[in-house]
């Protein structure tokens, strides 16, 4: 389905540590907007929802909806670290463009 870099996996680890709560794990989604038409969005989840793609990656689990799953197929999602700031990337082999700001694509 999808797969997560060492770099991402410590990310979500943290996130989901600081959660201050148990949590099922990351959901990953893909919404209409952004500048291009669809965008990534990303937000801890307390429980799995039944239809829920569940992704694995050395202790960290991510969520993927039914409606997201076509449009992640195949990603990598790594997590980078920079003088322009921090954040996930998706290289995502269904995106046939993107914009700057690497979160949005169509």
């Amino acid at each position: 389905m999808i797969q997560i870099t060492e770099a991402a996996r410590d990310a979500i680890a943290n996130a989901i540590a600081g959660a201050g709560q148990p949590v099922a794990g990351l959901r990953l989604m893909v919404q209409s907007g952004g500048c291009a038409g669809l965008q990534y969005a990303m937000a801890l989840e307390l429980t799995r929802e039944a239809d829920d793609a569940v992704v694995e990656a050395e202790g960290v689990t991510v969520l993927i909806d039914p409606d997201s799953q076509g449009y992640l197929l195949g990603t990598t999602i790594d997590f980078v670290s920079g003088l322009e700031g921090s954040g996930f990337v998706f290289d995502n082999p269904n995106a046939s463009a993107g914009c700057g700001c690497g979160k949005s694509f169509c």
